[in-house]
C-alpha cells in the first residue's frame, strides 16, 4: 500500500512503482496527469485501470472542510467514471490517494498490440521495465505531444454494446476489432469507428482528428473551444449515422 499526493505525477507513481518491484500499473504507463485525476476519471489504458489499484481516496469536504476517507468500492468506480464526476463533482478536494500494488508481476499483453510490440524487439516473457517501455513506446508512435500539438488524449469513451449489437454490425464489417466485456456485453474501439468514418487525419477549422490515432482531436494551431465543440458533435453526428452507436466524450467540457 501506497499512499501519494493528490499532485504527485502519475506516471512518477508508475516509475517508482515498477523501479522498486509493485506491480499492476505497468499498462498505465506515461497517462498525462496526476494522481487526485487518477481517481476522479478512473484513467485506463491497455487492459488496465486506476480501480484495479486504488485502495482509498482522502479528501477535503469544500462545504465543511472535514477530512474524508472513501473506499474503492465508496467511489462506484466503472468505465471513466466515478462518483466524483457526478454528484461528488465540486464537492470534494482530492488530496491523497492510495494504491494497493502487487509483489507478483502478472503481465497483461492481450490487449492492443502489446504482445506483438514486444516479440518484435524479441521479448516472449517481458520483466516490468520492459513491459513499461514497450508501452511507453507504442504511446509515443501514436499519440501527439500536448506540448507540441495541442490535444486532450483520447477524446471518446469507447462504447460498450450489447451482444446482438455487435453481432450485427461484425456481420456488415469483416476483421471488426472488440474487446468482450461480458457474456452480453462488448466494447467497440470508438477510433476504429471514427476512421471508418473518413475522419482520421481531416480538419474542421482548426480543429481536427490526428493523422495516426483517431481517438484524439487536435488543435491544428489557434483553434477555440468552440471549434473543437463544433467537430466533435460532428463526429458523433456520423458515428451515429453509420454504425446506429452513439459516443461519448471522455473530456470534461467546461
Amino acid at each position: 500500500f501506497v499512499s501519494y499526493g493528490s499532485g504527485v505525477t502519475w506516471d512518477d507513481v508508475v516509475a517508482e512503482s515498477v523501479s522498486n518491484g509493485w506491480h499492476g500499473a505497468e499498462n498505465l504507463s506515461l497517462i498525462p496527469g496526476e494522481v487526485g485525476a487518477s481517481a476522479v476519471q478512473n484513467i485506463g489504458a491497455y487492459g488496465a485501470e486506476a480501480k484495479d489499484l486504488i485502495f482509498d481516496v482522502e479528501a477535503v469536504e469544500i462545504a465543511t472542510g472535514n477530512v474524508v476517507r472513501m473506499f474503492n468500492a465508496d467511489c462506484q468506480y466503472a468505465y471513466r467514471q466515478s462518483r466524483f464526476k457526478h454528484e461528488w463533482k465540486n464537492k470534494y478536494l482530492i488530496t491523497h490517494v492510495t494504491y494497493r500494488f502487487s509483489r507478483t508481476f502478472t503481465p497483461d499483453l492481450d490487449y492492443g498490440n502489446i504482445r506483438h510490440s514486444l516479440e518484435a524487439k524479441g521479448i516472449v516473457t517481458p520483466t516490468a521495465e520492459e513491459l513499461r517501455h514497450t508501452i511507453i513506446e507504442i504511446r509515443q508512435a501514436k499519440l501527439p505531444d500536448p506540448k507540441v500539438m495541442g490535444n486532450a488524449g483520447s477524446f471518446f469513451m469507447n462504447p460498450v454494446v450489447g451482444r446482438d449489437v455487435y453481432e450485427r454490425l461484425a456481420a456488415q464489417y469483416e476483421g471488426m476489432p472488440h474487446y468482450v466485456v461480458d457474456n452480453e456485453h462488448i466494447k467497440i474501439p470508438a477510433g476504429w469507428m471514427i476512421e471508418q468514418c473518413g475522419w482520421k487525419g481531416r480538419s474542421l477549422g482548426r480543429a481536427g482528428v490526428h493523422d495516426r490515432q483517431a481517438l484524439v482531436l487536435v488543435n491544428r494551431g489557434g483553434a477555440t473551444g468552440s471549434e473543437v465543440v463544433t467537430l466533435y458533435e460532428q463526429i458523433i453526428k456520423d458515428v451515429k449515422a453509420k454504425f446506429g452507436i452513439e459516443i461519448h466524450p471522455e473530456v470534461n467540457v467546461i
